[in-house]
């Protein structure tokens, strides 16, 4: 992308100096508008309008699905707490609609919360993100707004998105139209969606450093003061707050990868990556959090940041900063396939027409996200050797576990490819069962793929009685007491634990 935007003629620049008046007037803005009814756009939202009475806050997506969804008893996403939110707040200062246009005119603050998936064709295929849905929602503002308004950048994004979106809006709006394009990533966990939204670490606003940017962050900055601690709202540059998002997520995802591959070195020594984490914890300068071995990470944002970061660093030349992010992936990848490999080999070399428990699906516990979630290529692995599957996941219906086994890499971010897709194909070496005892009834081995806490009470000797002999845990997450299993019988496999002499 290249530098700089289009300098405004004489005539705009006296009608953006006119609207600034009119904004900062209103420090607060009367109507918020967010473009995108997904796992950002509706939380997000929804937390705003609890906390913003005085605030019309609509929610706006063109699938007439999607929105009705929103406005039943049965939202279209489960995270803890949300029911309450939007209950509390639907049809008093919250709303959900299709009417894009007409929303989007009246609004006076754009949040654009739209899909920003990797690419899977053309130039940067597998790695840059697609703004095919941003660049259309960025004409659509354009076309139907008067007056200032301000536009904000709420989906992940590629550092330098703002400047494009800002050619866009500027080559297709009137010159009755002025805006400033504002940076609030959001640093959401899926399962903790709710709580992260009312009590942030931080929000981060990035804006140009002008007049009018520096006005434009104070403006959304009052909206969420109304309950964030000031000292929590953190302001910057456009490029830097685009690129702490990727930053973010690329140093989590490092830091589980760095656990993973120590796992594999615990394993092959007799150490046990569980005591190396806890005691590495505890040094003040790295903290305990994100030193978990397990089958590998999930989620929507991971893999497809840190293959941003990559692309990016790759166009900008530097090569081997894009290795070094890279190889982030390369060893998520290695441990999915690492705990395939050791399943089948101490399965007998052979699970051919073997049942096989999967105990989880989604990509972690207390959500029914499944985007890149491990179990899908553990599951893939298992079903090219011939495998059986049966699969437990509380909250992940059966529809969507059959679509994601069947979906090309990368296609789940693509709704048309989504949308097309050959719903539901009964392949039979696929069954999804109602409970855990279920999943695993004559089944040769459980593999624990997500870490919902019903799976640790569940009643392992009534289990074991069920599963053919002898009978196999592989516990990707580490989640269960290894020894109290073994006493009843099962043959145990831990990520990066001393191997059971049974296990190869």
């Amino acid at each position: 992308i290249e530098m700089g935007t289009p300098t405004p003629s004489p005539q705009r620049q006296a009608t953006l100096n006119h609207h600034h008046h009119n904004i900062i007037a209103m420090s607060l803005p009367g109507k918020i508008v967010c473009i995108g009814a997904g796992y950002v756009g509706g939380p997000t939202m929804a937390m705003i309008a609890k906390n913003c009475p005085m605030i019309q806050v609509t929610v706006v997506d063109i699938s007439q699905p999607r929105i009705d969804a929103w406005n039943s008893d049965d939202l279209p996403i489960y995270e803890p707490g949300l029911d309450e939110v939007v209950k509390a707040c639907r049809g008093k200062n919250l709303f959900f609609s299709t009417d894009v246009d007409t929303c989007v005119a009246e609004a006076d603050i754009i949040f654009v919360s739209v899909n920003t998936p990797t690419k899977t064709k053309g130039i940067g295929a597998g790695m840059a993100a697609d703004l095919t849905y941003w660049e259309s929602a960025a004409r659509g503002i354009a076309r139907v707004s008067k007056g200032y308004k301000i536009i904000v950048e709420k989906s992940t994004v590629p550092v330098k998105t703002a400047e494009a979106v800002e050619k866009v809006l500027t080559s297709c709006a009137d010159s009755f139209f002025t805006f400033d394009v504002l940076s609030n990533p959001e640093f959401l966990a899926e399962g903790t969606a709710i709580s992260d939204l009312a009590k942030p670490d931080r929000v981060l606003i990035g804006g140009k450093e002008s007049d009018s940017g520096r006005k434009a962050v104070a403006c959304l900055a009052s909206v969420y003061q109304q309950w964030v601690p000031k000292e929590n709202v953190v302001c910057s540059n456009l490029w830097s707050a685009e690129l702490t998002k990727l930053a973010a997520n690329a140093v989590l995802a490092q830091r589980i990868s760095s656990m993973n591959s120590l796992s594999a070195l615990c394993e092959a020594t007799g150490a046990d990556v569980q005591q190396v984490g806890y005691a590495i914890g505890m040094d003040t300068r790295i903290g305990s959090k994100f030193l978990n071995a397990s089958v590998g990470f999930g989620g929507s944002c991971f893999q497809k940041d840190i293959l941003n970061l990559v692309y990016i660093c790759d166009s900008m030349g530097l090569k081997e900063v894009a290795e070094y992010w890279r190889q982030v992936i390369v060893m998520n990848d290695y441990q999915k396939t690492r705990f395939v490999h050791r399943m089948i080999s101490t399965m007998f070399n052979t699970v051919s027409n073997k049942k096989i428990g999967i105990l989880g699906f989604a990509f972690k516990k207390d959500t029914g996200d499944t985007r890149e979630t491990p179990a899908i290529d553990v599951c893939r692995g298992l079903l090219t050797d011939g495998a059986k599957l049966d699969i437990y996941d509380p909250k992940v219906k059966e529809d969507l576990i059959r679509s994601e086994l069947q979906l090309g890499k990368f296609e789940w971010d693509h709704p048309q490819a989504y949308a097309n897709r050959v719903a539901g194909i009964k392949d039979e070496s696929i069954n999804v069962s109602s409970s855990a005892m279920d999943a695993a009834r004559d089944s040769h081995g459980i593999a624990i793929l997500t870490e919902w806490d019903e799976f640790k009470a569940l009643d392992y000797e009534e289990v074991f009685k069920v599963m053919v002999k002898p009978a196999f845990i592989f516990d990707g997450r580490n989640l269960l007491d290894h020894n109290a299993l073994r006493k009843i019988g099962f043959v145990v496999y831990g990520i990066g634990k001393p191997l059971d002499p049974f296990v190869t």
